[in-house]
């Protein structure tokens, strides 16, 4: 079972920043995309942006230009770095590796964005 352990979450004011960890176990090797997924109250599930093993990176609308991802493969993390975050961006992140086709999901880490 591959154990993903997100941090950084936390509860901030609207306009503040973040920054999100996503640490794979470090004997994984061919970690191919790598997501950052938000669970909100009332809402479905949201992917919030992906990376590919290449690099190529896909932010949902609402937070293209705020958010940056960014991986570092040498140590099987993935980054969100959130800027000018709004209340609506409040929720659980869940951070999502496939690895060879097999898709694996950590526990979350909440955010919380007050006004």
């Amino acid at each position: 079972q591959v154990q993903l352990v997100e941090s950084g979450g936390g509860l901030v004011r609207s306009g503040e920043s973040l920054r999100l960890s996503c640490v794979a176990p470090g004997s994984l090797t061919n970690v191919q995309t790598m997501r950052w997924f938000r669970d909100s109250p009332g809402k479905q599930r949201l992917m919030v942006a992906s990376i590919s093993a290449r690099g190529s990176t896909n932010y949902a609308d609402s937070v293209r230009g705020r958010y940056s991802i960014s991986r570092d493969d040498i140590g099987n993390t993935m980054y969100l770095q959130m800027d000018s975050l709004k209340v609506e961006d409040t929720g659980l992140y869940v951070c999502n590796i496939v690895v060879l086709g097999a898709s694996y999901w950590g526990q979350g880490t909440r955010v919380t964005v007050s006004s």
